[in-house]
């Protein structure tokens, strides 16, 4: 009768070896997949948003909410029709709470007034009723039926409707809210702008973060939701006389090398 022998050390240092390197093959396709699930999430999230954003609007004529008035911020003004459920402010790939301002990070989720987010809304949806500052009133979209254009720099109305798929109210963000604009530089380095109110100027930044590998989850006016090239942002009809064709496209010549080196492997647009 023949001896059972068993690995030597040799052998098992070799299945070792073969194992660690399937491994080491397959982490980055399972981290896609698992990026890929959580945009997936996140879109699944924004549609139920949508029907947040339908039910409010429908209830107010149309209007969005004013942040000036009482209760003004989105999360609370809103609080009634996504039942308070705290992980609706939540992108699935953001949700783990900056503890410092040097903390912050494109996934990382902020904190205002009890609220824990990692969606904003596009500011100029806000029905305003007076300038506030350089931000016109007539730049506003105000409601859901308000979407003739202005003539950039000026107050005359344009008199041609925007394609509401192509109006941004809410989505992937560092802050609970952005006032973006045509002109807006991008950030110098990925987490450059960061997490907080920002001024006027720059806020493009708070939606143009690498959250899902060169995109973010937008919802837009006609209440649909979709993915956006970081690229893209600058494409969108943010406010009533915001350019399309700005200095950060192609139509308005922007070159793979005129973004910041964290953004030129992405498409143009």
């Amino acid at each position: 009768m023949s001896k059972r022998r068993g690995f030597t050390l040799i052998e098992l240092l070799v299945v070792i070896a073969i194992i660690a390197l399937l491994m080491a093959i397959m982490m980055p396709a399972l981290n896609r997949v698992k990026g890929q699930a959580q945009k997936i999430s996140c879109q699944a999230r924004l549609k139920q948003w949508a029907l947040v954003f339908k039910l409010y609007t429908d209830d107010f004529d149309g209007y969005f909410n004013n942040r000036d008035v009482a209760g003004g911020l989105w999360m609370t003004a809103l609080q009634s029709y996504y039942k308070d459920d705290a992980k609706m402010l939540l992108c699935p790939t953001a949700t783990k709470l900056m503890q410092n301002s040097s903390d912050w990070g494109t996934y990382k989720a902020a904190t205002l007034n009890d609220y824990i987010f990692s969606y904003g809304i596009n500011s100029w949806t806000n029905s305003v009723t007076v300038d506030r500052g350089s931000r016109l009133l007539e730049w506003f979209w105000r409601n859901t039926h308000n979407i003739k254009t202005i003539i950039p720099d000026t107050r005359e109305l344009a008199g041609k409707p925007v394609s509401t798929n192509q109006i941004p109210v809410f989505g992937d963000s560092t802050w609970y809210d952005a006032w973006p604009r045509h002109v807006d530089t991008p950030s110098p380095t990925m987490d450059a702008f960061g997490i907080g109110d920002r001024g006027t100027s720059g806020e493009m930044n708070h939606f143009c973060i690498d959250r899902h590998n060169g995109f973010v989850n937008l919802l837009f006016m006609d209440w649909s939701a979709r993915d956006v090239g970081l690229k893209e942002l600058w494409t969108l009809k943010w406010h009533r006389a915001c350019v399309t064709n700005g200095p950060w496209t192609r139509a308005g010549g922007a070159r793979a090398e005129d973004w910041p080196t964290w953004l030129r492997k992405y498409k143009e647009y």
